[in-house]
């Protein structure tokens, strides 16, 4: 018997809580193999399916919790935290806000089958206020869908999966190597994948302080909020500014000049969401377009309250 079937014999169980735990944390570490493996292993005879469940469930609990926890307390700026360490395009966040303001706690029973959402869904949800009770149920429901899925995967197509687990017993150790090789090269590809969007997101940016000196100018630049809706819920926008995905905001575009100044912010790191609105617009003839570096975290940390005063009058309004 190789290192390879010993291992997944006598530690199948403390694999599972792992690798489930890892991912739920935020790691691009997928745990969806692992549960078909082991729904596999479970027809063999090799590991209990019902232990696997109950450690899928004890492993995404800890970690929503945890999250769900952290997220009533620090609200959005957890989110942007979960961002900068993910290695998913910086902006996710934007992307699984509207899912879950769309859908409420229900986004729950689906989220841990979506990459990025399953880790931002959680905190996201102690952010909106979700009750401890009602996230729970949504979460270990979730959970039991998606775990129970995996492993029923493996049950269904075990043969199929056993003689893969054949080929990897021959290797011994190098199944190991192997399968941390392919790991890895997953890890490549989303960092890859992080990088390419950035250099596609690339243009020139504006500071706060030059921010200021256009408006002081009276050349009256055009503020665009591109924060996702919920975002915009939690923390107030710049006053005076455009909100980008409202249902009046073309509108508002069709009477602003095409050389006026727009400025465009978001809350995300690297200023992703603000830069891909940005490349729209441009994309529709407006030539002075920059995002605002920092986003709004950069606005609210400048805070001399009489310039404040100033540029709440001298903001464009919706027009």
């Amino acid at each position: 018997m190789s290192n390879f079937t010993l291992l997944l014999q006598q530690y199948g169980l403390l694999l599972v809580f792992a690798n489930v735990l890892l991912e739920q944390m935020g790691l691009p570490i997928p745990a969806y193999p692992i549960l078909i493996v082991a729904g596999a292993l479970a027809m063999l005879g090799d590991v209990s399916w019902q232990a696997c469940l109950l450690v899928s469930v004890a492993a995404c609990l800890i970690t929503d919790l945890s999250w769900h926890t952290i997220g009533r307390h620090f609200g959005k700026r957890i989110l942007g935290l979960l961002c900068r360490i993910s290695l998913s395009p910086d902006n996710c966040v934007s992307h699984t806000e509207d899912i879950f303001r769309r859908w409420g706690p229900k986004s729950l029973l689906v989220s841990k089958f979506i990459p990025g959402f399953n880790t931002i869904a959680p905190p996201l949800a102690g952010a909106m206020g979700t009750p401890r009770g009602k996230f729970l149920f949504f979460s270990v429901s979730g959970t039991l869908l998606w775990a129970g899925s995996g492993l029923a995967l493996g049950a269904i197509f075990y043969k199929s999966i056993d003689q893969i687990l054949a080929v990897l017993s021959t290797m011994g150790v190098m199944a190991l190597l192997v399968i941390g090789s392919l790991l890895g090269l997953f890890m490549l590809y989303k960092y890859i994948e992080r990088r390419r969007l950035m250099r596609s997101l690339y243009m020139a940016r504006i500071s706060v302080d030059q921010l200021r000196t256009l408006i002081n100018d009276g050349l009256e630049p055009v503020i665009v909020d591109a924060r996702s809706k919920t975002a915009q819920a939690l923390e107030a926008a710049i006053p005076g500014a455009i909100l980008y995905g409202h249902d009046d905001h073309a509108a508002t575009f069709a009477s602003v000049p095409r050389d006026r100044d727009i400025i465009i912010y978001c809350s995300c790191p690297n200023e992703a969401s603000a830069a891909a609105v940005a490349r729209k617009l441009i994309n529709h003839g407006f030539i002075k377009v920059r995002p605002l570096v920092g986003g709004l975290d950069a606005w609210n940390a400048w805070d001399t309250p009489d310039d404040k005063i100033v540029l709440t009058a001298v903001l464009p309004g919706q027009a």
